[in-house]
């Protein structure tokens, strides 16, 4: 049996405590600054693991450690462990944006180190550790950190990539652009809607099966393919009637968001076949606007 101890009892550490342990890993320790998070975790899991207080790695012998701390906390995290880590574990961290290079105090101690960060949202600690199936986890790091990354991802019933460690700030880039930027964009659209006259909630049941079918297509279809609506087809009169009814009814920055999409959604239409001289003249309109709001 595998035993593990991670450090960090947020959301994404206490998912995997959870997760793992129904797997048949034994957790050990769960050391957190946020005793109270941390004991109702141990709570759900059988054998209980200790709790040590923040800063305690002096019990710490598992064969497997997580670093499941805030970005800013796993380089110190990793240097007041190293003094710790005597008997060689395989030591993870699960930032989205850090490489494996931040744990460089723990390599030269004799670990194998490297990251594993699993694509998806998770805001509770006991759903998140229900969502790790079918889930892809970037994972980056030395061969045999790789290799047991690999094994712990199948085990959860996950999908498994790796990238190069020069290229996680970049990978991580595009995640936040998938979901936080999604999100921001998404409650941009209901703003919006909401100012035709419908209550917050109308206008994000109204928009919410819209955003579905295109979130379906883009399952089936390239991106070019699966763009719909106004710029698929170059339709100026509709980008006019658009941009008059924003400025009377959002603020600059919402109209920026629009016209920024619209430039992108127009590389995607001209991709697709459009005519070029139809994508021209409403890039055009979308540049001068551009340069109206600024």
């Amino acid at each position: 049996m595998r035993t593990v101890s991670i450090i960090g009892v947020g959301r994404a550490g206490g998912a995997l405590a959870l997760a793992l342990a129904k797997k048949g890993y034994r957790i050990e320790n769960l050391v957190s600054r946020d005793q109270g998070k941390a004991e109702r975790i141990a709570n759900a899991i059988e054998p209980r693991p200790n709790v040590p207080p923040e800063g305690d790695f002096s019990g710490i012998s598992s064969e497997i450690i997580f670093i499941t701390t805030q970005d800013s906390e796993v380089q110190q995290v990793a240097k007041a462990l190293a003094s710790e880590a005597a008997h060689g574990p395989f030591v993870f961290h699960t930032s989205g944006s850090l490489s494996s290079e931040v744990l460089s105090d723990l390599k030269e101690a004799g670990c194998e180190t490297g990251s594993i960060h699993p694509l998806v949202s998770i805001s509770d600690a006991r759903m998140g550790s229900e969502r790790f199936g079918g889930v892809y986890f970037c994972v980056e790091g030395t061969p045999k950190v790789v290799e047991l990354a690999e094994n712990i991802v199948a085990e959860l019933s996950g999908n498994s990539f790796t990238i190069e460690t020069r290229h996680k700030a970049l990978y991580h880039a595009a995640a936040v652009m998938s979901a936080g930027h999604v999100t921001a964009l998404i409650d941009a659209a209901f703003e919006t809607m909401a100012k035709c006259g419908l209550d917050p909630e109308t206008a994000k049941n109204v928009l919410l099966p819209l955003i579905k079918s295109a979130v379906e297509n883009l399952e089936t279809l390239t991106p070019a393919s699966a763009l719909t609506g106004t710029f698929a087809r170059a339709d100026e009169g509709t980008f006019d009637r658009h941009l008059e009814a924003l400025h009377g009814a959002v603020t600059p920055e919402i109209i920026e968001i629009y016209l920024q999409l619209a430039a992108r959604s127009l590389d995607l239409a001209e991709t697709n076949g459009l005519d070029a001289e139809r994508v021209g003249r409403l890039r055009n309109k979308v540049l001068m606007a551009k340069k109206d709001i600024r």
